[in-house]
């Protein structure tokens, strides 16, 4: 589980509810992390509210610190919650680029892996 996760709100009032839901979902990126980097891993979660002339919009940011990178996503809709499940299948898809890129065996299979062997029994 993700050990730092801070939650703040820039013209928002956080509720109990939606801190508990952002960090449900925010502790739930653990799974796809690299082991080694599940220790050291922090997370910076922004929501954010903008006042529109036809209603409020809500915008979520959240900062992923890994070894060696920095990984981040955003995104603004009419519900905070639908923002806050938009950001994690963002670092969800980064995080999967991440562990290709950082874990020797993962992403760097040989050429004949990819095709799809027909086995025919002759």
């Amino acid at each position: 589980m993700i050990q730092s996760i801070d939650i703040s709100g820039i013209h928002y009032e956080v509720d109990d509810a939606t801190r508990k839901y952002v960090t449900k979902k925010v502790s739930r990126l653990d799974r796809f992390l690299p082991r080694h980097a599940r220790k050291s891993v922090s997370a910076e979660v922004k929501l954010k509210q903008i006042d529109q002339p036809n209603g409020n919009k809500y915008e979520a940011e959240v900062v992923l610190h890994v070894p060696e990178k920095t990984l981040t996503a955003k995104d603004s809709t009419v519900n905070m919650l639908a923002a806050v499940d938009i950001v994690e299948m963002k670092l969800v898809n980064q995080l999967h680029r991440y562990k290709e890129l950082h874990v020797p065996h993962i992403g760097r299979r040989g050429v004949l892996s990819r095709f799809k062997r027909n086995r025919t029994s002759e």
